[in-house]
């Protein structure tokens, strides 16, 4: 281990949606949750986090960066996940620098790490997951950790629970698990992001702030005073579960569509029937909402599934290219730009569902006609500015270590961010 050198690894996790929502923890410092829940990963390509991770005999401690600014390791989530990676760790040897790092040589070696989200930190688009599978993923390539991708998932839930179910791509069931140790409470992949590859995403980013109240303080709340939680984990969730990884195994749109909105609502329920009453919602979530039931009673058969995870922000899953065209058409009727905004800052992603609706630029969301689902006397309302932006995206893979240097976001030579 002599001599003065750094060795890297870069990996890139995508973050994902749950269609059968986690809510309340059995153990709050395991993260064990009191139902199995099940989520759809998104394409890394529009949202994912990046990070690196560098070791080095002359690193004095461990360091991490987010997005640039250096951030505190203390907190026992972190600590959490760098003692079970640093427990799994095995010998590593890079000929190529000449460098042999022993199984023992890990306790004593220090790691920088430096993290970067593609998309708004917090603002309840599962930032946290993202980060904490990548984290977890890259360290386990640093470290040359044997343990599979399920194994390695519970290791990333004791970061942040829906962290877990990054681990995989495509359509991914995190087991809630019996055991007191945690050590069955693991995530496996349902079906790889090709299953249904015709579906298409579309995220309404509402507000890009911080919410009011955590993630981690609402389950608390929710689990010392909601009645309708327990009746969801015990009587509900066990149910819906089983109807969704059958939706998802046919590829049945309108039972997974029926199943993934009806979850989100009742997920929203139990913030209400908590004490004090949590709202992550607002007006234009439900505004959202109206539009999509409406159009999808006004067809013979559901086009859009809606599902809005602590926050503000829309989640909209279309049942193929068609269905997101013209969805993209309504949410783009009622909720236009600003007029100074221009079209390519305000629908981020795959912007071909872009070309697919016809819209080229704001003129062209001016002359877009009315939904035909709107009865003619009622003018419908114009909510200009109520979303920040909005990005197409599809069931996407899961982690992967990126080879290409160039996209390291720590500097070889100095071991800081670049």
């Amino acid at each position: 281990m002599a001599g003065e050198w750094i060795l890297m690894v870069t990996a890139q996790t995508p973050t994902n949606i749950a269609v059968i929502k986690y809510w309340g923890k059995r153990d709050e410092s395991l993260i064990l949750p009191v139902n199995d829940s099940i989520s759809v990963t998104l394409d890394p390509e529009h949202l994912c986090t990046t990070t690196t991770v560098a070791v080095s005999p002359s690193f004095e401690q461990d360091r991490m960066w987010l997005n640039g600014k250096e951030i505190s390791l203390s907190g026992g989530r972190f600590q959490s996940c760098l003692r079970e990676i640093r427990a799994r760790a095995t010998d590593v040897e890079n000929k190529e620098k000449g460098i042999k790092i022993s199984k023992k040589d890990w306790e004593k070696l220090h790691v920088h790490i430096s993290s970067f989200n593609n998309f708004p930190t917090a603002a309840g688009l599962a930032s946290s997951a993202a980060g904490f599978a990548c984290l977890v993923f890259s360290l386990a390539k640093l470290m040359n950790v044997k343990e599979d991708h399920s194994q390695l998932s519970a290791i990333a839930r004791q970061g942040s629970g829906s962290a877990c179910r990054s681990l995989y791509g495509g359509f991914v069931k995190w087991i809630m698990g019996k055991e007191e140790n945690g050590s069955d409470s693991l995530a496996v992949q349902l079906a790889d992001e090709k299953h249904w590859g015709e579906l298409v995403i579309i995220i309404a980013v509402v507000s890009s702030r911080q919410k009011e109240t955590s993630s981690t303080s609402g389950m608390r709340e929710s689990v010392e005073t909601s009645l309708l939680l327990q009746h969801r984990a015990k009587e509900v969730v066990p149910k819906r579960t089983v109807k969704m990884e059958e939706a998802i195994q046919n590829r049945d749109f309108a039972s997974f569509a029926g199943l993934t909105c009806a979850d989100s609502n009742q997920f929203h329920a139990v913030c209400l029937d908590t004490c004090p009453p949590i709202f992550y919602m607002n007006d234009t979530s439900h505004r959202i909402i109206s539009c999509v039931e409406k159009w999808n009673r006004s067809e013979e058969a559901p086009q859009v599934a809606y599902t809005f995870d602590a926050g503000p922000n829309a989640v909209l899953i279309a049942r193929n290219r068609k269905a997101a065209s013209l969805l993209l058409q309504r949410l783009l009727y009622y909720f236009p730009p600003n007029a100074d905004t221009d079209m390519n800052s305000y629908v981020l992603g795959d912007k071909s569902i872009l070309k697919d609706a016809g819209i080229q630029g704001i003129n062209d969301v001016e002359a877009l006609p009315p939904p035909p689902e709107i009865k003619d006397k009622i003018p419908a309302q114009k909510n200009r500015g109520e979303v920040s932006y909005f990005i197409c995206t599809r069931p996407g893979r899961g982690p992967v270590e990126l080879s290409d240097k160039s996209q390291a976001l720590i500097d070889p030579k100095t071991g800081l961010p670049k």
